[in-house]
């Protein structure tokens, strides 16, 4: 991998972790908004037992001062009964100062049924203070930490950002800016390439690019999403690694129209893949070099079935599964992609491993007549 890409992987993950501490530092008035909003319930409380406390004593001097006017008038109205005159005027005054005795005694039962609640008032205003002090202390205890942990993330900031200057520097200019472009509309400027696609954008490449960004030996972008890509071969040969029990090889038909072969030495092209297809009354083959997937030499045509026209070819050769269309080969130009040939090398592996055990992958031979190998 080159230098630039490992650099342009580490300054993307330090761009995002000082993307998640600038979030995080900016949380923190949310976080004290929400610690503080955990006490409104229990001051609301509070502030409701203090208010009836209150009430109560509101309307205990509401009830003392009727008492005590009551009481006046009914001074005033024995005062005037020894100055009547008549017997009516006698009984009403009587009267009202009977009704005067009635509410007086009315309003001491509403203050004694004050006093006996008062208790109740009392205990309820203590807990709830109780409790509030309680909860402040938590949560001076939790505002605290959410500072501590804000400076935290403020000094590894700084450490980060230094972090990235340095990294930075260690990158191409106009590949720097490019990648910060990219990042700066589509949240990140480099991805990796699995299975012949853009894993970010998941956009097939072409056969070329792909073996270009496999070979890492030069920068290449996406041409769909513009992001710097890079292949990690860890990641995609997980995928095609055998388990350590392997599972029983599928064997391609006998009769398909497309054959593809294995030849450990074949005419003075060393090792090769060969793909033989039956078309329209015709047989073609095709050569591809097992180690880097170019196509060897040009396409050759005979008339018949390829079992037929080729025998010399597929004599003492490895059958292989794989079963690409006349059009996908076509696409594949003068080089087999990586995907292609990754797949025909797993199934050699299997192959061979098959052959080493006995099994049914041995060479084929045919009772034909053996023409000379065509180059």
């Amino acid at each position: 991998m080159l230098p630039d890409i490992e650099n342009l992987l580490k300054l993307q993950g330090i761009d995002a972790e000082i993307r998640r501490l600038q979030d995080e530092i900016a949380e923190f008035p949310k976080r004290v908004a929400v610690i503080e909003q955990k006490l409104a319930g229990t001051k609301t409380q509070l502030e409701k037992a203090q208010a009836a406390v209150k009430a109560d004593e509101a309307a205990r001097r509401k009830y003392d001062t009727a008492i005590n006017d009551l009481r006046g008038k009914i001074s005033k109205y024995r005062d005037q009964s020894l100055d009547v005159k008549t017997n009516d005027q006698y009984k009403a005054l009587l009267h009202e100062i009977q009704f005067a005795e009635k509410e007086i005694a009315a309003n001491e039962d509403k203050i004694l049924e004050m006093m006996v609640n008062a208790d109740a008032r009392d205990k309820e205003v203590k807990a709830a203070q109780a409790e509030l002090k309680a909860e402040t202390a938590e949560i001076e205890k939790e505002k605290e930490e959410a500072r501590q942990r804000t400076a935290e993330d403020e000094k590894l900031l700084t450490e980060w950002r230094a972090k990235r200057d340095q990294t930075r520097s260690g990158i191409n200019d106009d590949l720097l800016r490019h990648f910060e472009r990219v990042s700066k509309f589509r949240g990140s400027g480099i991805s990796e390439v699995r299975d012949q696609k853009c894993m970010a954008c998941r956009v097939m490449l072409r056969p070329q690019t792909y073996n270009e960004v496999r070979s890492g030996t030069q920068t290449i972008v996406c041409d769909s999403c513009q992001r710097v890509l890079y292949y990690n071969p860890a990641e995609e040969m997980a995928d095609l690694k055998p388990s350590t029990t392997r599972a029983k090889r599928h064997h391609p038909k006998i009769d398909a129209p497309q054959a593809w072969y294995y030849r450990a030495d074949f005419a003075d092209r060393g090792e090769v893949f060969l793909c033989l297809t039956n078309a329209r009354g015709q047989s073609s083959r095709r050569i591809y070099d097992v180690h880097t997937g170019r196509l060897l030499g040009d396409i050759l045509s005979r008339e018949g079935d390829y079992r037929h026209a080729f025998p010399e070819d597929i004599t003492g050769a490895m059958r292989l599964n794989g079963n690409w269309t006349e059009a996908e080969l076509d696409a594949f130009g003068t080089e087999l992609p990586m995907v292609a040939l990754d797949s025909l090398r797993f199934d050699l592996d299997h192959a061979r491993h098959e052959a080493a055990a006995g099994s049914h992958a041995k060479p084929e031979t045919h009772a034909v007549p053996t023409e000379q190998a065509a180059s």
